[in-house]
């Protein structure tokens, strides 16, 4: 009666392996590419978003750190063209950023890398609406150098030096201070013309390193991070050298007064100790004759106990030379056969 009250609906659409799958990718998905929003989530990222114009951007991009006081505390979200600055929105998180704070650019690496620095000063809480314009954009050594290297390319050193020498030439009525200025101008830029392949090839390989450099920055910064962590436990180690020579230092002031408490009785034993050596390296050729006397005995008193609970030894030449010798043998006995077999001795 049970299974006859259970009615299924005809009309309910059947589910499929093919419909049950697209879900479960379809779900994957949409977790995957908000795991990338996460920070911006209200509750999971906590974090406030402000903003910052700057005369240039200087090699800053979204996703750089946002440091205060050296610690990192958000990230830039974005870096864009605004009028005539560079808008920067950074985001941060569980930090006061006071209504006076400035903002700065500065050089994380050696290879380019930047950060931004937050300074939080004011007295009060910084409105995230308002655009901080107190910022600092720094001077990037490497596109200097870029510009540089491209520059000189385009300048004719000959022309430069014929120039300076035709300036020379035209101040030679001048007081010789002016002169003597000139001519050291024109040997600056006689040798800079004599020297222009070299500058030019120095310049080129300076930006192809700089290039190396900046392609290697994830090397490099493992290699840093490593020489830290060799320098720890260089650190370690010179901490446990420094132990262990406390404590045999320590070791030896025992050491020490233990030596100094039982002076009077070390004193006449290491004496007693000595005259027992020089008797036994004075007695040393009587003890090896001895040694080696002893062997021969040793040998025969083996082979006597040798065969078990019995001596075994002859011993020859007990009687004096001058005796007569004696007829031991004795003649055998008569025997007589019997008549049940065997023999018997008659005498």
């Amino acid at each position: 009666m049970a299974d006859q009250k259970v009615n299924k609906r005809p009309d309910a659409p059947r589910r499929t392996p093919v419909s049950i799958g697209s879900m479960g990718v379809l779900i994957l998905l949409m977790a995957a590419v908000s795991s990338f929003y996460l920070g911006s989530l209200p509750l999971v990222g906590a974090s406030t978003i402000y903003t910052a114009d700057f005369s240039e951007a200087a090699g800053l991009k979204p996703r750089s750190e946002v440091r205060v006081a050296g610690i990192k505390v958000g990230s830039v979200t974005s870096v864009a063209l605004h009028d005539n600055k560079v808008r920067v929105k950074f985001s941060v998180a569980n930090t006061w950023i006071g209504n006076n704070s400035s903002a700065s650019i500065q050089i994380k690496t050696v290879l380019g890398q930047k950060y931004l620095a937050v300074d939080p000063s004011g007295d009060k809480q910084a409105d995230p609406n308002k655009v901080i314009t107190k910022t600092t954009s720094p001077f990037d050594v490497i596109d200097a150098f870029s510009a540089a290297s491209k520059q000189i390319k385009d300048v004719d050193s000959d022309q430069l030096a014929t120039s300076f020498r035709t300036l020379s030439a035209a101040f030679a009525g001048t007081p010789a201070e002016l002169g003597n200025s000139l001519d050291g101008l024109t040997r600056l830029s006689s040798t800079i013309a004599s020297r222009d392949d070299e500058v030019r090839k120095l310049l080129e390989a300076t930006k192809g390193t700089s290039k190396i450099l900046a392609d290697r920055n994830v090397e490099f910064t493992r290699l840093i991070a490593g020489a830290g962590d060799l320098l720890a436990e260089l650190n370690n180690r010179q901490q446990s050298i420094s132990r262990l020579l406390s404590s045999t230092t320590q070791l030896s002031t025992t050491l020490t007064g233990i030596v100094r408490d039982n002076e009077k009785q070390i004193g006449p034993a290491l004496e007693s100790l000595k005259g027992v050596t020089d008797l036994l390296r004075k007695q040393d050729k009587n003890l090896r004759s001895a040694i080696i006397n002893l062997a021969p005995f040793y040998r025969l008193y083996a082979n006597v106990l040798g065969n078990g609970r019995w001596f075994d030894s002859v011993i020859t030449n007990i009687l004096p030379p001058g005796l007569p010798a004696q007829n031991t043998l004795r003649p055998p006995n008569r025997t007589r056969n019997l008549n049940i077999g065997g023999t018997e001795a008659t005498g």
